[in-house]
């Protein structure tokens, strides 16, 4: 039996957007909001755990654009299963949480 990966909602966030298609850091960053001090080694340690594979696009490319080369991401069949379980996990959580947005005063209406 497999042994199911618990990712942290922040990392969860960032494999949500590779899987969305924002590949590189500078677009996971505009994407999720978070820092490049939070999306950086994120993207390490999905690698290392093997949700995400990377390469370094062509030099060529990034210099004709005036910019360094651009290190893009790919979510791996791993990397969906595991997303896969903390989407389900914080949809989850999501429902265990008290709704207070709209909420009224629960007693009965005095007359």
């Amino acid at each position: 039996m497999k042994a199911k990966t618990s990712l942290p909602h922040t990392t969860a966030v960032i494999l949500l957007a590779v899987s969305n298609d924002y590949r590189y850091g500078f677009d996971i960053m505009d994407q999720t909001g978070l820092p490049s001090g939070t999306v950086y080694p994120a993207l390490r340690r999905l690698e290392e755990q093997g949700f995400v594979k990377s390469k370094w696009e062509r030099g060529a490319m990034a210099q004709r654009d005036g910019r360094p080369a651009r290190k893009y991401y790919e979510v791996t069949k791993a990397g969906r299963e595991a997303l896969s379980e903390a989407v389900k996990r914080y949809r989850h959580m999501e429902r265990l949480m008290p709704q207070t947005s709209g909420k009224t005063d629960p007693s009965p209406e005095r007359g």
